[in-house]
């Protein structure tokens, strides 16, 4: 019957989202919690820039508020 299919398809989804899934949490492992940002852009490619320089650290995902910048 039809839903003789069900566990093999639920098997191939499992699969298919391991590594999409992965990739998100092991990113957000490595960046202190956030999630990589990506420059499609020039105008987003500045503002990764802007936030490293803005930092103190060197590391575009160490963010500071407004009220801790000098």
């Amino acid at each position: 019957m039809w839903y003789e299919i069900l566990p093999g398809m639920a098997i191939m989804g499992v699969c298919l989202s391991i590594p999409g899934l992965s990739t998100t949490f092991m990113h957000r492992w490595c960046n202190g919690g956030k999630e990589k940002r990506i420059a499609r852009y020039p105008f987003q490619w500045t503002l990764m820039e802007r936030d490293r320089r803005v930092s103190g650290v060197n590391k575009y995902y160490v963010s500071k508020g407004l009220e801790n910048i000098d």
